[in-house]
């Protein structure tokens, strides 16, 4: 979303060129549940921007979580232990807590040099 009023759609691993015909434009990247800090673009040294857009959370991250809490959630279902079972749901807190964390910082607008 540009100033307020232009909404551009992203998709995924294609560029976008958005045109701007005013000064101090500003930016605001979101997936209608999620929402970044308005980035404000000057114009006096660099006509050009590149930006790559990131999540605060990587899909390693997310792979990790997945794989321990089906691992510790396994092994507790085949030897019965409930204490197993129980921290199995760890990464899922773990997860929820990093999110809140960084709830504004989720989608991030990451430079990309030229």
């Amino acid at each position: 979303m540009v100033n307020g009023r232009h909404i551009y759609p992203l998709p995924d691993s294609k560029p976008v060129v958005i045109p701007v015909a005013e000064n101090n434009p500003r930016i605001v990247i979101t997936d209608g549940y999620h929402i970044t800090r308005p980035l404000k673009l000057v114009y006096k040294d660099i006509h050009l921007y590149c930006f790559k857009v990131s999540c605060a959370m990587s899909d390693r991250q997310l792979y990790i979580s997945m794989a321990s809490l089906a691992l510790l959630y396994l092994t507790g279902f085949f030897t019965g232990w409930l204490v197993l079972k129980v921290i199995s749901f760890l990464p899922i807190v773990y997860l929820l807590f990093f999110y809140y964390l960084n709830r504004k910082d989720f989608f991030r607008l990451v430079p990309v040099l030229n």
